[in-house]
């Protein structure tokens, strides 16, 4: 089995006084390693090339399990730096042959790299889903008619229930098209994403919302206090932040991978 060891990055940011708090643990289970280069510093670890290189990795990323505990190391240490620093995370599975790999990466993508930690330096990502979720004492559709029941109850009992259904998503849409609005004005900027699959993610309700704010550190109380105040009858809203601002470091995306081959 090879010891080769791959330079996995986590993050690019600024150089910056201090450390990376107690506990921050990445991948491979150690503190990241810091690596300078000009006026950027790769935040960097150790990991195996039997898992990180090109072929294995291919492999590797169709095992959920396996990706979701690398995505769980991957964050751990974003929201560590996130506590001394302002970082701009890089996608997961970022990786580097060696630490030259590392400097070529930051020296090729330097100018993205700059203007993007411009863009971010003293804003955190907040994220807003709205649920369409029917109350419990709303009528239920029947599975089948009720013994004794006539069919034309069953299809009035069919009817109320799916035109409940459909009153719910209409206020959660009307709900999440004016409260984008507001956030947005509240905000740097504003992505919405694709809606979840609850399916899934096992939430209650049907996702109608799902979208993420860049929003100033300072103006986040404000912000939180917009989000809490709504509420609409059959609609929930769900807030989860401040968050490393995954959502918002797409130039870095733009920037050159050097392939661990």
């Amino acid at each position: 089995m090879s010891t080769d060891r791959l330079r996995y990055v986590y993050a690019v940011t600024r150089p910056f006084d201090g450390v990376l708090p107690e506990g921050a643990h990445g991948i491979d289970g150690e503190p990241p390693h810091l690596l300078r280069h000009g006026d950027l510093v790769a935040v960097t670890g150790a990991v195996p090339a039997e898992e990180f290189d090109e072929a294995p990795l291919r492999a590797r990323l169709e095992d959920l399990d396996w990706l979701a505990a690398t995505a769980r190391a991957h964050d751990a240490v974003v929201a560590a730096l996130s506590t001394v620093t302002c970082p701009l995370p890089l996608r997961l599975a970022t990786v580097c042959r060696d630490d030259s790999g590392v400097r070529r990466l930051l020296e090729d993508g330097r100018d993205r790299f700059v203007r993007a930690l411009e863009r971010l330096d003293g804003r955190v990502e907040w994220g807003v889903k709205v649920y369409a979720e029917p109350g419990a004492a709303e009528e239920a559709e029947p599975a089948a008619p009720e013994p004794g029941a006539s069919g034309r109850d069953y299809l009035r009992r069919r009817l109320n229930a799916r035109r409940s259904r459909e009153g719910d998503w209409q206020r959660a849409d009307a709900l999440s098209r004016r409260l984008h609005g507001e956030l947005s004005r509240h905000a740097e900027a504003g992505t919405v994403h694709r809606p979840q699959d609850t399916r899934l993610s096992h939430a209650p309700g049907v996702n109608v919302l799902n979208a993420a704010y860049l929003v100033d550190r300072a103006r986040s109380p404000e912000f939180v206090q917009l989000v809490e105040a709504v509420s609409e009858p059959g609609v929930r809203v769900e807030l989860t932040g401040p968050w490393a601002p995954y959502s918002f470091a797409g130039i870095a995306d733009e920037a050159p991978r050097e392939a661990a081959r």
